[in-house]
């Protein structure tokens, strides 16, 4: 017979060494450096994620407020500009006037001088006295017109424009309607005292004041009393660019027992004098006292007085 096959045997069960287990070796340090270094990135990539975030927002946040202030310090320069261009505007016109004035003085007729008068003949050695010299009675009129108008200022094109704005867009010399729809909205017709008149409305209480002041005090005068016209957009008589205060519904021309006071002679209705004191106490200004043109039949509204319905808001 033949010999049966040995079968195989399993290898002999290792020891382990004195000292040491059989468990599983560590891994190597290599391994671990990769993880904990993405880990890292990670954390440092978000932290400059969000330092980078901030600083974008503050940046953009710096840019808005930088642009916010540039454009009030625009709006600011703008406002500025348009209040320049319509002061150099009044002041065009105001220079206008002045030219116009001028104009008038030189265009003026001549002063006639007085007659001579043939010195008396002899009446027995009795001594009479001289008239008194003409000078003497313009003097008096100069005195009177200082009077007047103490503290209140004539509104120029200039102060009017800056306050009012434009009453329309071109002007002649005939009275026109005014087409600022803001001007037109503060305007009204009213009945103040014996007269009817348009006007801007705070002058209209003002002027009712005056006459009702005037009826207590010169009731004659305020029964004869009567106008040639409030509001009329037009340009100042014997000007060409000059614009009237009447544009704006500020001025009235008064007339008395149906007469109007001639323009530029010199002389003044009596009545006209005392009506004068009374406008002059609302803050009026008297067109008798202009410097190269007497025009005792006007009577508008004085700078101070339209800047204090400014101020309060009526206008």
């Amino acid at each position: 017979m033949g010999r049966r096959p040995v079968p195989p045997t399993a290898p002999p069960a290792r020891k382990a060494p004195p000292g040491r287990s059989l468990s599983r070796a560590p891994r190597p340090a290599g391994t671990l450096a990769a993880p904990i270094i993405v880990a890292i990135g990670v954390v440092i990539g978000a932290i400059a994620f969000a330092v980078t975030t901030w600083f974008l927002d503050s940046a953009d946040q710096a840019t808005e407020l930088r642009l916010s202030r540039q454009e009030a310090e625009l709006a600011v320069l703008r406002e500025a500009l348009a209040e320049a261009r319509v002061e150099r505007q009044g002041l065009r016109a105001d220079l206008a006037q002045l030219r116009d004035d001028l104009s008038l003085v030189a265009n003026r007729a001549p002063v006639a001088p007085p007659p001579q008068v043939a010195p008396p003949a002899d009446l027995g050695g009795e001594d009479f006295e001289s008239p008194p010299p003409t000078e003497a009675l313009t003097e008096q009129m100069r005195l009177a017109k200082s009077r007047f108008n103490k503290g209140i200022t004539q509104p120029r094109n200039a102060t009017m424009l800056a306050i009012l704005g434009q009453p329309r867009d071109s002007y002649n010399t005939d009275c026109q309607p005014v087409t600022n729809p803001r001007l037109r909205g503060l305007i009204e017709t009213r009945k103040v005292g014996p007269i009817t008149v348009t006007m801007l409305k705070p002058a209209l209480d003002s002027l009712s004041r005056v006459l009702e002041r005037l009826r207590e005090s010169d009731p004659d005068i305020h029964a004869k009393l009567g106008t040639a016209g409030g509001l009329c957009a037009r340009l100042i008589r014997g000007s060409t660019r000059s614009i009237s205060n009447h544009s704006w519904g500020t001025a009235i021309d008064l007339t008395l027992e149906g007469q109007l006071d001639p323009f530029a002679d010199g002389a003044t209705q009596f009545g006209l004098l005392i009506l004068a004191e009374y406008f002059n106490e609302e803050g009026w200004f008297w067109g008798a006292a202009y410097n190269s043109r007497e025009d005792s039949m006007h009577f508008e509204v004085g700078e101070e007085t339209l800047r204090k319905w400014q101020a309060e808001g009526k206008l």
